[in-house]
C-alpha cells in the first residue's frame, strides 16, 4: 500500500501504478492500492503487511476502534481479563501488577498543546475585554460630542427608544465591519499561523482550517460585545438634558465631571489589562529565554547525525557488522571538511539513551534503579565535545573487541558514589537483550559486570527542561540493531557536507542508503517540545501583548484628544490670562494621570494575582521585578505619546481663536 503523497511523488498520480512490482531491502512487493491523502500513519512512504511473530522480544503496539457507544471504562474492564491471562501464560512479558488503560490518539496532543491553548483563550479574552473598553469609550466620547444633535431629536418628538435604537444601529453597523475585516484576517493569517504551531504538535493527518462552528461563534461574540459595550453609551445619551443644552455649549456638557469619571475609569480598566499581557509575554519570553541558555553540556554546532539503516539481515554476524559499522565510520571521517565521526546508535542528544535497569556491584540490588544507557565508540565524547572528568575512555581496541568497560556521568557517580570512588566499581546492564539478526549483542552481555573506566561531566539526555538522567556509556559493539548513526563534525555547515559524505557511505558500500532528514543537532534542539511550546507561547503573548498595547493607546489618545477639543475654550482663555504652554501640557497630562496611574495598580495587582495560574502553562515568573517594571515603563511610554500628541496640540491654541470656539 502506497501513501498518497509516495505515489504522487513517483508514480506521478498513475493508476497504472496498481500491480506493479515495488522492491524494498531487496525484497519484491506488488502494489495492491494507494491511500487517502489524509492518511499518512507515522508519516510512511509504504505500508507492509505485518510478520506476527511468537518471539518474547517482539513487541507491538496495538491499536483498536470502540464501538460506537462503548466508553474508554467499558473498554479498560474488558481488556483486563484477558490481558491478565496472558500474563499467567507468559508471566515474565508483563509485571506483576498492571492495569489497563486505554488512551486516545489525541491525547498526546491535548496533553502537549492543551496548556498552550488555555493561555491563548485567555489572551484573546484580555485583548476581547480591551477592545470592548476602547469600543465604549469611542462611543461615548462620539455620543457626548452628539449630544445637541440628539437634543434637537428629542425636542422634535424623538422619544428615548428610538435614540437608543439609533445608536444601537450605528454600533452594530461598526461591530459587523469589524467582524467582517476580522474573518478576512483570519484566513490571511491563517497560513502564517501554521508556521509558528510546533512541528510535531498535531498528526500529519490533522488539516488545520477555519472550523465554521467556531467562525459563527466568533461572528456573534463580535457583534454581540459591539452591541452590548454600545448599549451603554446609548442609555446614557438617550437622555439629553434640553434645559442645560439651551443654556451651554456642547463642550461644556460633554466635560461633565460624570463622562470624564466614565472615560477615566475605562481607560483603567485599559491600562490594567494591558499591564496583565505584558507582564505575560515577558514572563514567557524571559522563560523562553532561559531556555534558549539552558546549559547543554555538549556543543550542537557544526555537528549532524547521519542516519544509517542495514537491510534486514544483513550482516547477521556479530564480528563482520562490528567491522561494517567501524568502516562506515573511518570513511566519513576521511570526507574533505569533516573533522570527526563518531558513532552514536542511540545516544544523539538533547533527548537519547535507553531507559533501562542497570545494578551497581557492592550496592542493594532491591532498589529499582533506571538511567539512560548508550551506546556509542570512545570518538563520541570528543565529537560532543563532553569532557572527561575522572579515569579515561576506552580505547579503539576494546571498543572493537567489545571489552566489558563503562563510562558514567556526573549524576549517577555523585548519586551512588559521593565520595568520588566511582572509578573502578562495575555496573550491570541486565535489560539488554540480544535477538538475531535483528540485534546482536555480545555473548553473556546481560549477566557481565562491567568496569567503570571513567566518568565524563553532564550533557542533556532528557529534554532541554527535565533533570539529566544518571547515564551509562558503553562499547556499542556490546549491542548493535539493524542500523546506527554517525555524528560527524566540520567547521562549516555540515549540511554543505552531505552529499560528500554519501558518497564516502557509498564507496563502503554502493547499496547502502542513509537517512535524507539529516538536520544539524542544533535544529534538534529547536524540535524539542519544550523548545517548541515555549516559543509560540511567546509568539502569542507577545503578539496579544502588542495587539492590546495599540488599543489601550488609541483609546487613551481619544479620550485625551476629546478632552482637548472640549477643553480648547478653557485653555485659551488661560492662556489669555498669562497661562504658558508648559502649564497647559501639565493641565493635560494631570487630568490623565490618574487614570493611568490607577490602571497600572490595577495591572500590577492582577499580574500578581494570577501569576500562579499562568505559569501552570508558561515557563517565567511574573512576579520578576525586571519583568513587571519593564512592562510598567513600556506602558508608561507608550501612554505618554498618546497623550503628548494631543497635548502639544492644546498648548499650541491660539487664545483668539479659541475664545470665538463659543
Amino acid at each position: 500500500m502506497l501513501s498518497y503523497k509516495f505515489w504522487q511523488k513517483h508514480f506521478f498520480g498513475d493508476r497504472a501504478a496498481l500491480g506493479q512490482t515495488l522492491q524494498l531491502n531487496q525484497k519484491n512487493y506488488v502494489v495492491v492500492g494507494v491511500a487517502a491523502p489524509r492518511f499518512t500513519w507515522y508519516s510512511a512512504d509504504v505500508f507492509l503487511p505485518l510478520k506476527l511473530m511468537q518471539a518474547p522480544s517482539r513487541r507491538y503496539i496495538i491499536d483498536i476502534l470502540l464501538k460506537p457507544g462503548v466508553t474508554r471504562d467499558a473498554a479498560n474492564a474488558e481488556l483486563q481479563p484477558q490481558l491478565e491471562h496472558f500474563a499467567q501464560t507468559a508471566p515474565k512479558q508483563f509485571p506483576e501488577h498492571f492495569k489497563v488503560q486505554v488512551e486516545g490518539l489525541n491525547d498526546w496532543v491535548v496533553k502537549s498543546i492543551g496548556g498552550t491553548s488555555y493561555l491563548l483563550f485567555g489572551a484573546v479574552g484580555l485583548l476581547l475585554a480591551i477592545g470592548c473598553g476602547n469600543v465604549s469609550i469611542l462611543l461615548l466620547a462620539r455620543g457626548t460630542a452628539r449630544q445637541h444633535e440628539l437634543a434637537v431629536r428629542a425636542a422634535i418628538g424623538a422619544n428615548r427608544r428610538r435614540i437608543v435604537r439609533q445608536l444601537l444601529t450605528e454600533s452594530l453597523l461598526l461591530a459587523a465591519i469589524g467582524a467582517a475585516l476580522g474573518v478576512a484576517l483570519a484566513y490571511g493569517i491563517l497560513a502564517g499561523m501554521q508556521m509558528v504551531l510546533p512541528k510535531y504538535a498535531f498528526a500529519p493527518e490533522v488539516v488545520i482550517r477555519i472550523n465554521l462552528p467556531v467562525l459563527l461563534f466568533s461572528i456573534g461574540a463580535a457583534l454581540g460585545t459591539g452591541v452590548l459595550f454600545g448599549l451603554w453609551p446609548a442609555l446614557q445619551l438617550s437622555r439629553p438634558q434640553l434645559s442645560r443644552m439651551v443654556l451651554s455649549g456642547t463642550r461644556r456638557v460633554a466635560g461633565s465631571v460624570h463622562g470624564r469619571r466614565m472615560h477615566d475609569a475605562l481607560i483603567a480598566g485599559q491600562i490594567a489589562l494591558t499591564l496583565l499581557l505584558l507582564a505575560g509575554a515577558g514572563s514567557a519570553m524571559e522563560g523562553f529565554a532561559r531556555l534558549m541558555h539552558t546549559t547543554l553540556g555538549y556543543d550542537p554546532h557544526n555537528i549532524v547525525s547521519v542516519g544509517v539503516p542495514l537491510h534486514k539481515n544483513a550482516f547477521p554476524a556479530w564480528a563482520a557488522r562490528a567491522a561494517y559499522f567501524e568502516q562506515l565510520r573511518a570513511s566519513v571521517a576521511e570526507t574533505p571538511g569533516v573533522n570527526m565521526a563518531a558513532i552514536s546508535s542511540n545516544a544523539t542528544p538533547p533527548r537519547n539513551g535507553s531507559n533501562l535497569r542497570f545494578e551497581l556491584l557492592g550496592k542493594p540490588s532491591t532498589d529499582q534503579r533506571m538511567g539512560s544507557i548508550n551506546l556509542v565508540d570512545p570518538a563520541y565524547f570528543p565529537a560532543l565535545r563532553i569532557p572527561l572528568l575522572q579515569g579515561r575512555l576506552w580505547s579503539d581496541t576494546e571498543n572493537q573487541t567489545a571489552a566489558h568497560v563503562a563510562v558514567i556521568n556526573q549524576t549517577l557517580a555523585r548519586s551512588y558514589y559521593p565520595n568520588g570512588d566511582a572509578v573502578g566499581h562495575s555496573v550491570k546492564l541486565p535489560d539488554i537483550e540480544s535477538r538475531p539478526p535483528e540485534v546482536l549483542s555480545a555473548p553473556g552481555i546481560a549477566d557481565a559486570w562491567l568496569t567503570i573506566v571513567g566518568i565524563v561531566a553532564d550533557a542533556r539526555n532528557d529534554g532541554l527542561r527535565n533533570p539529566i538522567k544518571p547515564a551509562v556509556f558503553i562499547p556499542y559493539t556490546l549491542s548493535m540493531s539493524e542500523g546506527t548513526q554517525i555524528l560527524a563534525r566540520s567547521d562549516v555547515p555540515p549540511l554543505t557536507l552531505m552529499h560528500a559524505i554519501g558518497k564516502q557511505v557509498s564507496a563502503v558500500n554502493t547499496e547502502q542508503q542513509i537517512y535524507n532528514n539529516v538536520e544539524d543537532l542544533s535544529v534538534w534542539i529547536s524540535e524539542e517540545p519544550e523548545w517548541q511550546q515555549d516559543h509560540l507561547v511567546s509568539w502569542i503573548f507577545g503578539l496579544f501583548a502588542v495587539l492590546g498595547l495599540a488599543l489601550a493607546a488609541v483609546g487613551l489618545y481619544s479620550v485625551v484628544s476629546y478632552t482637548v477639543a472640549q477643553r480648547t475654550n478653557e485653555f485659551g482663555i488661560r492662556m489669555a490670562l498669562g497661562a504658558g504652554r508648559g502649564h497647559v501640557l501639565r493641565i493635560v497630562f494631570a487630568s490623565t494621570l490618574v487614570s493611568v496611574g490607577g490602571g497600572v495598580l490595577c495591572g500590577l495587582a492582577l499580574t500578581l494575582g494570577l501569576n500562579k495560574i499562568v505559569a501552570q502553562w508558561a515557563d517565567g515568573n511574573a512576579h520578576d521585578p525586571i519583568v513587571l517594571l519593564t512592562g510598567t515603563l513600556l506602558l508608561a511610554l507608550v501612554a505618554g505619546i498618546a497623550c503628548a500628541i494631543p497635548a502639544r496640540r492644546a498648548s499650541r491654541v491660539d487664545p483668539m481663536t479659541a475664545l470665538r470656539c463659543d
